[in-house]
This record gives structure tokens, C-alpha cells and sequence, in this order.
């Protein structure tokens, strides 16, 4: 598959400035040539809270991009955790309120689950397997607010379907657009979600739903196995 790097460059400045223009702080980590898909910051860690915790990445082509991280933080004096057994990358990590929900996948394994659930006691761990078809739990589920989210069901297993349907009213998306990443939307806050223009039957049922989309074309990230959620690595949010 052809990928055009200055493309997906304007596309992921064209991405930074769209969520400045709606108010959100941008920091960017320098880049270091090595590390191919730094693009990817979500899988670096993850926080609760005003805690960040900082991942432990599987993939040994990516691994010290979390070292790139905690050198960041340590220099702002930011606060942090780490986990340390089994791995762990945080795009197979979604919080909503007590509620941790972990995608065991090739990337993140059962044990990182239990040591997530050790280091946070406070909080409702909750594994959740999905097939090895999509890299992370945020490509197959995505959490809109405390009562909306989005699933392509057909990659998730056992029950956990069922049990999510209790908690959330399921916006169910097509296999077409799974395709293109359907579900890995970046929420920034007051209904507001950025999706790739050519989701446009999701996009059309959230905008139904009141939220106001913002279409921003990411077509040749898209092409690295990640979207709008797998870009960004929000470190602080707030309550307003």
C-alpha cells in the first residue's frame, strides 16, 4: 500500500490545528527518527484523573517511545506511574468513571490487566478480548459520554457484548466503514467529535444524536493502522 509521508504530515498538521481552533492546548514530543509510528501517541500510556500512567509497549519496533514520554514528563515536572508487569499500550485503554476498560489483545496482555487493577484499587477493571483482526480496544470500541458508545461488535468476544450493552447505548457501526477505523473518533469535549469525512453513515447518526462532527481527513495516517484516538494523548481534561 502507497503512502504518501508529506501528506500524512499536512493531514496530522491540519489535525493540530483543527483542535487548537476548538480551544484544546497542543504539546508535541520532538520526534525521533527511529521511531516510525511516534505518530501513535495514545499507546504511550494513559490517565486517570491527573495521573499519567505510562505504558509498557509490546511491540519491540515502538519500544522507548513511553522512555521519549517519561522524559517529557520528568522535565515538566508532570507527575507519574508506571506499569511494570506483563504489557500494555493505551489504545487498548478506555476509563469512564470508576470504570477501566482493558482490550486484552497482542499488544496488551491479561497480566497488565491484574497489575492495573492492583495499582488502581479504587477502580472497576474490566478485561475486555476482542480478536487480533484490529491492533487495539479503541479500533473496536469507543466511549462517546456515560451513557453513549460506539462498537463494531463482530470483534469482540464472549459476553462482554451483552454486558456493555447494559451500560451504554450502542452506536453499532457498518464492516465499510470499520474499514476505515470507524470507531477510533477523538472526543474533545461538549458533544464535539472529530471523524474522518468518509464514515458518513456514523457520522450522520451522531450528528442525530446531537453531537457536532467535525470531519478532518486522515486518509494516509489511516494507512499506519490508526486514527484520530490513536494520535493524541490527552494528559489533562477538564469538567466544564
Amino acid at each position: 500500500m502507497h503512502t504518501s509521508i508529506d501528506t500524512a504530515i499536512k493531514q496530522h498538521h491540519h489535525l493540530v490545528s483543527t483542535v487548537k481552533d476548538y480551544g484544546v492546548e497542543v504539546i508535541e514530543i520532538p520526534a525521533v527518527p527511529q521511531f516510525t509510528e511516534q505518530v501513535f501517541t495514545r499507546d504511550t500510556g494513559f490517565v486517570l484523573g491527573r495521573e499519567v500512567i505510562v505504558a509498557k509497549i509490546s511491540n519491540y519496533r515502538r519500544q522507548g517511545e513511553e522512555e521519549q514520554l517519561k522524559d517529557w514528563l520528568q522535565n515538566e515536572g508532570i507527575p507519574f506511574n508506571e506499569t511494570t508487569e506483563g504489557t500494555v499500550e493505551g489504545g487498548d485503554v478506555l476509563i469512564d468513571g470508576n470504570t477501566v476498560y482493558v482490550g486484552l489483545s497482542n499488544r496488551t496482555n491479561q497480566k497488565a490487566a491484574k497489575a492495573i487493577q492492583e495499582m488502581l484499587p479504587e477502580m472497576d477493571v474490566m478485561e475486555v478480548p476482542f480478536t487480533d483482526h484490529f491492533l487495539h480496544l479503541d479500533c473496536v470500541f469507543n466511549i462517546l459520554s456515560p451513557t453513549e458508545a460506539i462498537i463494531y461488535s463482530e470483534e469482540i468476544h464472549g459476553e462482554t457484548v451483552q454486558t456493555l450493552k447494559k451500560r451504554y447505548d450502542l452506536i453499532e457501526v457498518t464492516k465499510e466503514e470499520q474499514a476505515c477505523l470507524a470507531t477510533n473518533i477523538l472526543s474533545i469535549g461538549n458533544k464535539k467529535v472529530i471523524s474522518l469525512p468518509v464514515n458518513k453513515a456514523l457520522n450522520m447518526e451522531l450528528s442525530r444524536r446531537g453531537y457536532e462532527v467535525i470531519e478532518v481527513e486522515l486518509s494516509e495516517i489511516l494507512k499506519f493502522g490508526g486514527s484520530f484516538r490513536c494520535c493524541t494523548l490527552p494528559l489533562f481534561r477538564s469538567h466544564s
